[in-house]
C-alpha cells in the first residue's frame, strides 16, 4: 500500500503539570474553545490499586464491586484474600482505601441494601461438596448484624430489587473444567435463592427456585450465572453454559419465562491466534450470556461472553418475551481493534470476551455499559433506542474488568478489575469515571470505525517507534514489533484528534510478508525506510538495521559489527535515526541496555556510514535506576544536524513508574577520533506528569518520539498488543520543537549548541537557530493537553 497524504491543522492544547503555569515561557496557559454538547461524556477520575487496602506484596483482586446507597463507598470482593475491600469515594477524584473485612471463604459477589452490605461467599470443599453463605454487615460499623445464612450451594452473583423487597442469589455450583474436559452435566445442580428483605436482617428467610428441565444443553445442570431485578420484582437469570435465560417472579418464586439464547453467525472476526489481527473469518456460535441487566421492566441486555462452547463476542438487547431487539454482531471486536485494544491471542477462543453489563441514566441519557474482560475496556452506548444502540465512548481500564456499577445520583461509573500480575507491574484495581461536560483524554489515537460499518478497521497496537513522513507535515509513521506478524508500518494523521491511523504497509522479504522485532523506524527523504530490529542476544536472531524501499520490501539487512554484536544482551537496538542523504547518509542507532563489559549505566549510540559501511560509537550515560528497576533507551531522533533526542525510561508501570524522560545531546567534538566519547545530555521533557494526567495505570513503554514536518513533537507508548499489559496507548503532543528543544540558552533544555543545520526529512530549516527569547522548559513543568483534560488528577 502507498503512504497516503493528508492536509493538516494544529490541535490547540493547554498546559498541564499540576496546573503549573510558566509565564516566562508562554505567559498564561491557553485554553481550548468552549466544548460543544457532543463533548459530554465520561472522564476517568482515578485508578486505585486495591493492594493499598492490604500489602503491596500480596495477591489482591477486585472482582465485583457495589456502591453504598449514598454513593460514597465502594465495596469490592477479593477472592484470594477471602475479604471485602472498602474505598471512600466521597471525593471521587481522590479515593481513600479504608480497609478490609475478613470472610469465611471466597466472596463471589456483593450488593448493598439500605445500610447493609450483603456478600455471598463460596465455602465449598470441592466441586461436588458445595456450600456458601450470605454474610450481612452494617456498613458503618463493619460488624455482622446476623449469623451467616447458609445458601445450600456455591453462589456466583447477588442482586437487590429496586423495590427493596427481595434479593436474588444465583447458586451456580460451577462445573469442574478439569473433569471430563468440563463436559456437562456435573452434579450438583444450581438454582436461585430468593431472600425476603421485608423484615429485619435477623429474620430474613430464603426460598429456593429450581431451573431443572428448562434447557436443552444440560437440563439437569442449569448453572445459573448472573442475576438482575426489574421494577416488577422479576429476576432475569443467565444460565451461561446452558445458553439459556430464565425470568423469575420473585413474589411467587416461579419461573415465568424460559428463553433459549440461540446462536449467531459472525462474519468479519478474527478466529486464529497467529499474531495477525485478521477480522475476515466467519463462525457460528452460541451466545452463552454471562452478565445481564434490565434496561426497563420489559427490556434487558446480556453480555455474551461464552464459557462452555460458545460466546458471540458482543451483547444482545432482548424483550422480556425473548424477542431480540439488537445484536452487536462483530462490532464489539472491531471497536476494540480500532482502539488498539483487541486481544489477538484470544482470537481462537472468545475474542474480546464481553462479560459484564450495567445500565444507568446520566443527565437524562440512558446508557448501557459493556465490559471486555480480555480487551481491558468498557464500551458505553446510548440505549435510548434499544433496537439501535449508539456507540458513545470507549473507557480504558486495567486488566480483567469484571465488575461494573453505575451511580447515577453522582454521575459515577465504578469498574473493578480482577487481574493481579505482580511480575508484570499490573495490579487489580478499581477505576472511577464521572459523566460531565467533557470526555476524558482516551483515545488519543485510533483508526476509523463505527458499528455497522462493513469494512474492518485498521488493526494496530505495539507501536514501537515514530518517524516524520517526507512531504507530509502533519503525518507520522510508526512500526509494529514482534507482538504482531508480519511487521507493518502505520501512517498516522496528527491533524485529527484523536490522531488517526489511516493506512498500513506490510513489510515483505523475497516477495513474502516478514515479521521482525522492529523497535525503531526512520523514513528516508528519498523514499523508503530504515528500521532497527532487536535481536535476542543469540546468533540466530541478531540485531539488524534493515533498509526498506517505499513499498516496504527489504533491500538489505546489516548486522552490528562483531565486537558489538557479541556483547549485546537481549535488550538490543531500540531506536534508529537518519542524517544526510545520498553519499552522506548516516544511520544512527540506540542500544537499549548496557553492552557486556561496558560501564554500568552506560549505553551505546552508533553511527553507520552508508557509503563506506563503517560503524562509529559513542557512550551515553543513563539516569540512575530506581530500586528494583532498570533504565534504558527507547528511541533516537535527530533534532538538527548534530543534535539528537532520546527517550530514557524505566521498566515500571502504575504507581512505581519513575523515569519517563526525553533528553537531548550534541554529538561530541571528538566523535570519530576518541575510542568511545561520552555524550553530554540535557533534559528536555519529563513525560511522567503527562502519562499520569488521564488518571489511568501509567504505561511503562514510551517507545516512539519524532519531530514531524509541521515542527511539532510527538511521542507514543507501546501497548504490548494487550499482552500482560493494560493495552492502553497514549499518543502525546509535546508542542513545537523549537520550544521543546531550546538551543543555546544557558541551563536550557535541548542543549543543541551545534550547527543547527536543517534536516531534509522534517522540512523545518534551521529549526533550532532562532532562539528569539525562548525561555527554559523546566523538567515536567510544561506539557500539553486540551484544557478539559488538565483538571483530571491521578490517584494511585
Amino acid at each position: 500500500m502507498q503512504v497516503p497524504r493528508a492536509t493538516g491543522r494544529f490541535v490547540r492544547t493547554a498546559m498541564v503539570a499540576g496546573l503549573i503555569t510558566v509565564p516566562a515561557l508562554f505567559g498564561q496557559a491557553s485554553f481550548a474553545a468552549a466544548p460543544s454538547a457532543n463533548d459530554a461524556g465520561f472522564a476517568r477520575l482515578a485508578t486505585v490499586p486495591v493492594y493499598l487496602n492490604s500489602a503491596e506484596d500480596q495477591e489482591t483482586v477486585a472482582e465485583i464491586s457495589a456502591v453504598s446507597t449514598d454513593g460514597k463507598t465502594v465495596i469490592s470482593t477479593d477472592s484470594p484474600g477471602k475479604r471485602l475491600g472498602f474505598i471512600d469515594i466521597s471525593d471521587p477524584a481522590n479515593p481513600k482505601p479504608t480497609g478490609t473485612y475478613a470472610l469465611p471463604g471466597e466472596p463471589t459477589s456483593v450488593a448493598v441494601y439500605k445500610n447493609y452490605v450483603l456478600a455471598v461467599v463460596n465455602t465449598s470443599a470441592d466441586f461436588v461438596n458445595t456450600s456458601g453463605v450470605l454474610v450481612v454487615l452494617d456498613l458503618d460499623t463493619r460488624k455482622e448484624v446476623r449469623m451467616p445464612m447458609a445458601l445450600g450451594g456455591q453462589p456466583d452473583s447477588i442482586a437487590i430489587a429496586p423495590s427493596g423487597r427481595y434479593a436474588a442469589i444465583a447458586i451456580e455450583n460451577e462445573r469442574d473444567e478439569d473433569l471430563n474436559d468440563g463436559k456437562l452435566p456435573q452434579k450438583p445442580a444450581g438454582f436461585l435463592q430468593v431472600v425476603d428483605l421485608g423484615k429485619k436482617p435477623q429474620n430474613w428467610t430464603l426460598d429456593r427456585v429450581e431451573f431443572k428441565g428448562l434447557t436443552m444443553v444440560a437440563p439437569g445442570d442449569p448453572e445459573p450465572e448472573y442475576v438482575s431485578i426489574n421494577g416488577r420484582d422479576e429476576a432475569v437469570v443467565t444460565l451461561q453454559e446452558n445458553n439459556h435465560i430464565a425470568i423469575v417472579d420473585l413474589k411467587s418464586k416461579k419461573v415465568v419465562r424460559s428463553i433459549g439464547a440461540g446462536q449467531v453467525r459472525l462474519s468479519g472476526v478474527d478466529t486464529e491466534d497467529d499474531g495477525t489481527i485478521a477480522q475476515d473469518k466467519s463462525i457460528t456460535v452460541r451466545r452463552e450470556p454471562d452478565g445481564v441487566v434490565w434496561i426497563d421492566n420489559n427490556t434487558f441486555a446480556t453480555a455474551n461472553e461464552g464459557d462452555y462452547v460458545g460466546g458471540s463476542r458482543g451483547f444482545t438487547v432482548w424483550k422480556r418475551t425473548g424477542e431480540i431487539l439488537y445484536d452487536a454482531g462483530n462490532s464489539f471486536d472491531r471497536l476494540a481493534a480500532a482502539h488498539g485494544l483487541y486481544p489477538e491471542s484470544r482470537s481462537d477462543a472468545k475474542g474480546t470476551e464481553p462479560e459484564g453489563v450495567a445500565y444507568g441514566k446520566f443527565n437524562g441519557k440512558p446508557v448501557l455499559f459493556v465490559n471486555s474482560e480480555r480487551g481491558n475496556f468498557v464500551a458505553a452506548y446510548d440505549i435510548s433506542r434499544p433496537k439501535a444502540p449508539e456507540f458513545l465512548q470507549m473507557l480504558p481500564t486495567t486488566n480483567g474488568p469484571e465488575g461494573i456499577t453505575t451511580v447515577p445520583s453522582r454521575d459515577l461509573l465504578v469498574v473493578s478489575s480482577e487481574e493481579d500480575l505482580l511480575d508484570d507491574g499490573i495490579r487489580a484495581s478499581v477505576t472511577i469515571f464521572q459523566y460531565g461536560k467533557q470526555k476524558g483524554a482516551f483515545p488519543t489515537i485510533r483508526s476509523a470505525y463505527e458499528p455497522g460499518q462493513k469494512k474492518a478497521p485498521i488493526s494496530w497496537g505495539a507501536l514501537s517507534g515514530l518517524s516524520a513522513v517526507p512531504g507530509q507535515p502533519d503525518q507520522v509513521v510508526s512500526i509494529t514489533d514482534n507482538v504482531y506478524t508480519p511487521t507493518r508500518l502505520l501512517t498516522i494523521d496528527t491533524a485529527q484528534e484523536p490522531a488517526l491511523v489511516k493506512s498500513e504497509l506490510t513489510v515483505i522479504k523475497g516477495g513474502q510478508p516478514v515479521g521482525y522485532d522492529a523497535e525503531g523506524l526512520a523514513a528516508r527523504a528519498t523514499g523508503g525506510y530504515w528500521i532497527a530490529v532487536e535481536g535476542d542476544g543469540t546468533a540466530a536472531k541478531p540485531n539488524l538495521i534493515v533498509r526498506l524501499d517505499a513499498r516496504g520490501a527489504v533491500q538489505e539487512e546489516i548486522p552490528l559489527p562483531t565486537d558489538v554484536a557479541t556483547n549485546v544482551t537481549s535488550n538490543g537496538l531500540e531506536g534508529v535515526a537518519l542524517t544526510g542523504v545520498g553519499d552522506s547518509e548516516q544511520v544512527w542507532v540506540a542500544v537499549q541496555r548496557e553492552l557486556k563489559g561496558d560501564p554500568k549505566g552506560t549505553v551505546r549510540i552508533g553511527r553507520y556510514s552508508v557509503a563506506d559501511k563503517k560503524w562509529t560509537w559513542l557512550a551515553y550515560q543513563l539516569d540512575a535506576a530506581p530500586a528494583g528497576a532498570w533504565i534504558g533507551l527507547s528511541e533516537l531522533v535527530p533534532v538538527d544536524g548534530d543534535t539528537f533526542a532520546v527517550i530514557e525510561r524505566d521498566n515500571q508501570r502504575g504507581p512505581k513508574a519513575a523515569v519517563k524522560k526525553v533528553y537531548s545531546f550534541d554529538v561530541p567534538a571528538d566523535f570519530g577520533t576518541a575510542s568511545l566519547p561520552t555524550a553530554k545530555k540535557t533534559l528536555a521533557v519529563d513525560l511522567l506528569p503527562l502519562l499520569k494526567t488521564d488518571n489511568g495505570w501509567v504505561q511503562d513503554k514510551v517507545e516512539g518520539l519524532t519531530i514531524a514536518g509541521n515542527g511539532q513533537v510527538y511521542a507514543v507508548t507501546d501497548n504490548d498488543g494487550v499482552e500482560d499489559a493494560t493495552g492502553e496507548t497514549v499518543f502525546m503532543r509535546l508542542g513545537p520543537a523549537k520550544k521543546v528543544f531550546t538551543p543555546g540558552a544557558t541551563g536550557g533544555a535541548g542543549g543543541g549548541t551545534g550547527d543547527g543545520g536543517s534536516l531534509p526529512l522534517t522540512g523545518a530549516p534551521a529549526l533550532l537557530i532562532a532562539g528569539t527569547g525562548a525561555a527554559v522548559i523546566a523538567a515536567g513543568a510544561v506539557l500539553f493537553l486540551r484544557a478539559r483534560r488538565a483538571k483530571l488528577r491521578f490517584t494511585a
